[in-house]
């Protein structure tokens, strides 16, 4: 059995973004020659979130609309976790998208269902974080 490790980092624009990672991921399949087995990511930062859904606009501003009726950044104060900080919100963003994934490898290529693609997605941003890639396989 193989392994393959590669960090991807990111530095977002703003301080919520979501970014379509699966160009990037299938790089990383791809120099693993792996061709069957398993694809982790996972966000190394508690603040960010990976999670697999369809890449339409529409659909990542309802998830942003969404998110910030469970969890409003303002006002601060509403928080116990803003005293140093002001990013309670992303935390408890980042609960509610997920940590990590996890994709099969069938024949060299990411087993997705339709539309399925994978994002990164930043909660507490304007700074540089990284992604986990991890794949195990034959």
């Amino acid at each position: 059995m193989k392994s393959y490790r590669k960090e991807l980092w990111f530095n977002s624009r703003s301080r919520r973004e979501y970014l379509n990672i699966t160009p990037q991921v299938e790089q990383c399949l791809e120099e693993s020659g792996i061709k069957e087995g398993f694809v982790l990511c996972n966000a190394m930062h508690i603040t960010a979130s990976v999670f697999i859904n369809d890449d339409e606009a529409g659909l990542h501003h309802d998830f942003e609309v969404w998110l910030e009726g469970l969890a409003p950044e303002k006002p601060y104060s509403q928080y116990r976790h803003n005293g140093f900080e002001d990013n309670a919100d992303a935390h408890l963003k980042r609960s509610v998208m997920g940590r990590e994934v996890v994709v099969a490898v069938t024949g060299g290529r990411l087993d997705f269902g339709p539309w399925e693609q994978i994002f990164y997605g930043e909660f507490d941003g304007k700074r540089k974080k990284r992604v986990l890639v991890k794949i195990i396989g034959e």
